[in-house]
């Protein structure tokens, strides 16, 4: 019996650790909802939808799978040969012979270490085409959710998920999945080898693995609820950084950069910590897998020892110093496939952590989308009409309640009103960028909902009050949505709106640079910009909401000219809170919480002694004390 004390006492150790992980897996179990251990899609479900990103490069993974046999046989052979060493060298010494072993040892490390090159090449150029699909899939589904579904989703989360949350998954493809596959070939013939040299030994060996298979369970369980928290206070961080960078200008004029700072620091510990929380769940697990390792060597070693000095059979099996020594290869062979799934459930649950959260924004369904049977309008004359509309960004709470006008073919109707009346809102409902609740909106009779939605905006040119240029250069920015279009159709939609003034005095005219939401350009340039872009598209429809807000008097009165020669163009909706701006329109109309209160031309709705009459006067007499002020 004292002969398998040290035996007995490595059990003894490893069976205090699996029941302390037992306890412990247990209670966090019972708290799952407290401590945020939850699960919203199954590692099956994901590794099944990232695997059909996989299924059009099945060859390129074949082949590697093949490459990867021939490496393989150097896991498998190696031992048995460096046994052979030993016994030669322990019995009758043969130097040919010897020279031969190590040759062949050569052989088969140099066959193994050009299929390994071979095998990582082809991975990571496979890997990155599945990423650039799925990088690709992700912002392309964005672009297809609706404004009500964007301004819910902070900028900085939706970056994440096409950058940061698709890097996480290029391990995946690029390593883990043939690692995996190869782990577990290697572990399946090292088994077999081992069963066929010395089965009484093996059956020590496996004895390790169930203790193995539990530890690597309850790492797999707290691993996937640490990575997501990580995954979770990086999308925190990114999302705070977007959107206080862009508003730094604001941070800055009222001296707010402390209070930034704190907050900022406050994410980034709360970071530090789930970081070092997924190092304290890796840190377990690996040492103890490590300590199977060690604890089945030493037993090996015990055994092995007293059967290869005693003449000991184990089992029927005799022990000699050769087995041993491939025994212990073996061994190696066997457990560092298992210890490497440490590392590749660091990555997998990554991979998962990121999947999750990228396939949690594939599955948001676009609220704006074509009907199966809907239309493609080549061309539209620019009849609008609004019937009976009844429109709320959230239920109940309506915005538009029962507004109905008609627009004629290349009139000019005006959309007057106190902020919140629903004057933007109209604009936003004609190019469908949301949908009504109650009513008809039809452009030529045709419902917009029975229109495509790429072919019904391509008609409308909307030139907004906060004008939004790309990186890039001005006629970049002038040709956003037309192709084809000359130099000379360039400057002369620049002549058109005045634009020509301010890009014939830079360095590099039409070609220079535009940064970052243009802020090296003054907010009447953007909106010169915004119109020539508009201008060159030559929409049948054209909406100017505050279009001219930001412009001053001088270039006011250009646009205006523009304006005014732009009517034979097509339909032209205007919103202006600057009454003058709006006296020539064909049709003026007046909203008030949602409904019309009055429409008519200026000269009728001045008659009317009504709203909008008093709206004129006040704004009149405010300009005119403005110019008594400044004479």
């Amino acid at each position: 019996m004292r002969e398998y004390l040290p035996i007995l006492i490595v059990g003894a150790i490893i069976g205090a650790f699996a029941a302390a992980f037992c306890l412990a897996y247990a209670a966090i179990k019972n708290k799952k909802e407290t401590m945020g251990f939850d699960r919203h899609m199954e590692d099956g479900e994901l590794a099944l939808r990232l695997l059909k990103y996989a299924k059009p490069y099945w060859k390129d993974f074949v082949l590697v799978l093949i490459i990867m046999l021939f490496s393989i046989v150097y896991d498998l052979l190696s031992p048995i040969l460096v046994g052979r060493i030993e016994k030669i060298v322990a019995g009758e010494f043969e130097l040919s012979y010897l020279f031969t072993l190590v040759a062949v040892y050569a052989g088969i490390l140099v066959v193994s270490l050009v299929c390994t090159y071979f095998q990582a090449i082809i991975l990571q150029k496979t890997g990155q085409k599945i990423l650039s699909q799925l990088r690709l899939d992700v912002f392309t589904h964005i672009e297809k959710l609706s404004h009500e579904q964007l301004n819910n989703i902070p900028v900085g989360k939706l970056v994440t998920r096409v950058c940061n949350d698709t890097n996480a998954i290029s391990m995946m493809f690029t390593n883990i999945l043939v690692t995996m596959v190869k782990n577990c070939m290697v572990v399946v013939g090292v088994l077999g080898a081992m069963l066929i040299l010395n089965y009484a030994l093996t059956l020590m060996v496996l004895c390790f693995v169930p203790f193995v298979l539990l530890f690597t369970v309850i790492f797999r369980k707290f691993s996937r609820r640490v990575y997501r928290v990580v995954k979770d206070r990086t999308t925190d961080i990114n999302t705070y950084l977007s959107e206080n960078l862009s508003g730094i200008k604001v941070t800055q004029i009222f001296n707010r950069e402390e209070k930034k700072n704190r907050d900022f620091l406050e994410k980034s510990e709360a970071l530090k910590k789930a970081k070092q929380n997924q190092i304290f769940v890796f840190g377990i697990f690996r040492p103890m897998v490590y300590m199977l390792y060690i604890s089945s060597v030493l037993c090996l070693l015990y055994m092995g020892g007293r059967g290869a000095i005693g003449n000991w059979v184990l089992f029927g099996q005799p022990i000699t110093s050769d087995i041993i020594v491939t025994f212990y290869l073996y061994v190696s062979r066997f457990f560092n496939p298992i210890q490497a799934l440490a590392e590749q459930f660091n990555f997998l649950q990554s991979a998962f952590a990121s999947a999750e959260k990228i396939f949690t924004v594939l599955d948001m369904v676009p609220e704006i989308v074509d009907e199966p049977d809907a239309i493609e309008l080549e061309h539209i004359e620019g009849e609008i009409e609004f019937k009976d509309v009844w429109f709320a960004y959230k239920p109940g709470e309506w915005v538009l309640k029962g507004v109905s006008f008609h627009v004629m073919p290349k009139q000019t109707v005006a959309f007057v009103g106190a902020t919140g009346a629903g004057k933007t809102t109209i604009l936003s409902l004609i190019c469908r960028n949301y949908d009504i609740q109650k009513g008809q909106i039809l452009i030529d009779g045709i419902d917009i909902r029975h229109i495509k939605i790429s072919s019904l905006r391509k008609h409308f040119g909307q030139m907004l009050q906060d004008v939004f240029l790309f990186s890039g250069t001005i006629r970049s920015n002038i040709l956003l949505r037309e192709e084809g279009v000359t130099d000379e159709q360039v400057e002369q939609a620049c002549r058109y709106v005045n634009a020509d003034s301010f890009i014939h005095k830079l360095e590099n005219g039409l070609d220079e640079v535009v940064r970052e939401r243009g802020n090296n350009f003054s907010a009447g340039q953007r909106q010169l910009l915004s119109f020539a872009r508009t201008i060159i598209h030559r929409p049948e429809v054209m909406i100017l909401d505050e279009a001219t807000a930001n412009i001053d008097t001088e270039t006011e009165v250009l646009i205006q000219d523009s304006l005014e020669r732009m009517k034979n163009i097509g339909t032209m909706l205007i919103v202006a809170h600057r009454l003058s701006t709006i006296q020539h329109a064909d049709n003026i109309i007046l909203l008030s919480h949602g409904r019309i209160m009055e429409q008519g031309t200026h000269q009728e709705l001045l008659h009317l002694h009504g709203r909008y009459y008093q709206l004129y006067t006040l704004q009149y007499n405010k300009e005119q004390l403005q110019v008594g002020a400044r004479s």
